[in-house]
């Protein structure tokens, strides 16, 4: 009886692998929540929604970070729904940096257009340094998950595309996580070894309480 139960659930689930198959695409249907594997599909699609016309103007790098990214993800760009890839336009002002942070849902490459970037990544486990300084028409590959950061390392103005394995990566910045919430400032100082000062400063910039 038990082999036969598993025998029946791995047979829905290669069925279901398979009418999945059959569809050419999903195009998200922007008037549903989204699910944990993506946008619900749009029953009604026209050649509209397989282009994107939002990277072609600078971002406002009017910021803390000097820095602006225009995303083409699911919730921007429906027609890369549940296919696996998305992109995004990476302007950075001269001492614009994209700090310390992480994409859980996929890896990431960067190609430069204009201008040198500064692009590190971190392994697990050995936490490993890899730096590189990226010219005009190089390209890095930051792997899904790791702690990474580029920053603008020439005197002009930098753009770049990022692309991804998926069709939203999800980000988490580090010094968001710890300094722009309420996240208690004791526990921060336990977990990261820094003073009570030093903290305070931080959520003061990032607008971060407790």
């Amino acid at each position: 009886m038990k082999v036969q139960l598993q025998y029946l659930v791995a047979l829905s689930l290669l069925l279901a692998a398979a009418e999945a198959l059959v569809q050419d695409f999903c195009v998200a249907d922007l008037s549903l929540p989204p699910t944990p594997s993506g946008y619900p599909c749009k029953k009604t699609v026209t050649e509209k929604d397989f282009a994107f016309s939002g990277l072609a103007a600078a971002g406002n790098t009017t910021n803390i970070i000097s820095a602006a990214v225009t995303p083409a993800f699911d919730g921007q760009f429906p027609g890369v729904n549940g296919l696996g890839i998305s992109i995004a336009r990476l302007d950075l002002a001269p001492g614009g940096v994209i700090p310390l942070h992480t994409h859980p849902g996929g890896s990431e490459i960067i190609v430069v257009i204009e201008g040198t970037i500064f692009a590190g990544f971190i392994s697990s486990f050995a936490n490993t340094v890899y730096l590189k300084t990226l010219n005009k028409g190089d390209i890095m590959v930051f792997p899904q998950g790791l702690l990474h950061f580029q920053f603008n390392a020439g005197k002009g103005a930098a753009l770049a595309f990022v692309s991804f394995s998926t069709q939203n990566p999800g980000l988490q910045i580090t010094d968001y996580a710890l300094f722009k919430n309420d996240l208690p400032t004791e526990l921060v100082a336990k977990t990261t070894f820094l003073d009570v000062a030093q903290i305070k400063k931080l959520k003061g910039v990032l607008g971060g309480t407790n």
